[in-house]
């Protein structure tokens, strides 16, 4: 039985590199046979695209990386639940093993909302653990949001 290892420190990082550059903090890492093959903050804002979030920017990294559209055997770790469009991606992908931080009660699609692994047209349901660094991945998300709530306008 191999050893568990805990990935979250690394999409924390690349959370809190988002949150230097203005983007919300969420942060993705890709895992195969124990190490990273990608990792990836939001973008949004940087790259003008509403689809640039981390897991959407680490899944295509790790597919390059991979020279395949499926990522089989891979885990992707995200601070955030990750909301419907990253989780179809996720399920595209066929991601074996999805672990997020905190739970996103407005736009989460894994465990709040549409629920997309639940539902009879998802074309893979990965593993699914939740709750790894919870708390710090919320306080990120918090500050920075009481930062922008706090700014001039």
């Amino acid at each position: 039985m191999s050893q568990f290892t805990d990935f979250m420190p690394d999409a924390l990082a690349e959370a809190r590199a988002a949150a230097a550059r203005g983007e919300v903090p969420v942060g993705a890492v890709v895992v195969k046979d124990g190490a990273v093959i990608a990792r990836a903050g939001n973008r949004t804002r940087e790259m003008n695209d509403p689809t640039a979030h981390a897991e959407m920017l680490a899944i295509r990294a790790a597919c390059a990386a991979l020279g395949s559209e499926r990522l089989t055997g891979c885990a992707l770790w995200v601070t955030l639940e990750p909301c419907p469009a990253c989780a179809g991606a996720i399920a595209a992908a066929r991601v074996e093993r999805l672990y997020y931080a905190a739970p996103d009660p407005k736009s989460g699609g894994v465990a709040q909302g549409p629920r997309v692994f639940d539902h009879s047209q998802a074309h893979h349901r990965p593993e699914v653990y939740t709750g790894l660094h919870e708390g710090e991945a919320a306080a990120l998300l918090r500050e920075f949001f009481a930062g922008k709530r706090q700014a001039p306008r």
